[in-house]
């Protein structure tokens, strides 16, 4: 039965490898739906991929009898590969990210030094949003915010009552995401925190991470109201000094993602592997002493 469309479904997948929410989004079964951050499993050691967090979410969307308009990314993730591709070839929809991802993409092809034939225009992508954008998901409409300071393409979207904030905010007792990747600031990540604190207190929020404290089990969905309230960061009265002299000196003792280096060559490219090489192979680079 559907629900309001002020108040849609929202299913939560947990990837225990990578401690990241993949999100699907609905007006109930048999409706449209949208998915939001996918995870596509990859082992560094090989080198290899598979595909079963993904089955997961093809899995329950396949039960609901839902059918998939959007592919979702709030940013280019560090810390985990994209299965938009896989999902988009298994269930349709486009994949949508926001449009600053050129700022990104410019960054790291220089930083990689990909093929002449990668451009960095979003063309990779089915659609780039413009702040405040809207987008229909059959009878849910939701609106694009976008939330830089993490990376300058973040991006959050907003259905009905419930926001997929992405890497913006972590749950109250966890804080805020760091801002020292290329293109990361901490005071544009205040003020982006600060746009979505201003929303009414009883709006939903969805965390793309958890990263539970020793003895809480896993959790990732929240309010407004609770994190002006309790966010170990940037509750209610943290001033942007006080929030930016935390985040420096903490992001200063922080270690890279283990995943960092494949997740941003093929995330930039909307989860798509690098051009094969002559042999057939295809290839991900390690910048040696670069980073």
């Amino acid at each position: 039965m559907p629900t309001h469309p002020s108040r849609p479904q929202v299913q939560g997948l947990f990837d225990p490898a990578t401690w990241t929410v993949t999100y699907v989004v609905h007006n109930g079964p048999g409706t449209p739906a949208a998915i939001v951050d996918s995870v596509l499993d990859y082992d560094p050691k090989s080198g290899r991929t598979r595909t079963a967090s993904a089955d997961r979410v093809i899995e329950y969307v396949k039960a609901q009898g839902l059918t998939v308009e959007w592919i979702l990314e709030t940013h280019a993730h560090a810390d985990h590969l994209s299965a938009a591709p896989y999902l988009k070839r298994q269930l349709g929809g486009r994949i949508g990210i926001g449009g600053r991802i050129t700022q990104v993409q410019q960054v790291f092809k220089g930083l990689f030094h990909l093929e002449s034939e990668f451009h960095p225009d979003g063309s990779q992508f089915d659609h780039l949003f413009a702040d405040g954008e809207t987008l229909r998901i059959g009878a849910l409409e939701g609106r694009v915010l976008f939330v830089p300071g993490h990376t300058p393409a973040c991006a959050a979207y907003q259905v009905g009552d419930a926001v997929f904030v992405g890497d913006t905010l972590f749950m109250p007792d966890v804080g805020t995401a760091r801002c020292d990747f290329p293109g990361g600031d901490a005071k544009t990540l205040y003020a982006s925190v600060q746009k979505i604190l201003s929303l009414p207190g009883d709006t939903r929020l969805f965390m793309c991470h958890d990263y539970p404290p020793e003895g809480r089990p896993v959790r990732f969905e929240t309010t407004v109201a609770e994190q002006r309230a309790h966010n170990i960061h940037v509750h209610a009265g943290v001033s942007e000094a006080q929030f930016v002299a935390m985040r420096t000196q903490r992001d200063a003792t922080l270690e890279m993602p283990t995943l960092i280096l494949p997740s941003v060559q093929v995330n930039i490219r909307a989860g798509e592997m690098p051009p094969p090489e002559a042999n057939g192979v295809r290839y991900l680079k390690i910048p040696v002493n670069a980073l």
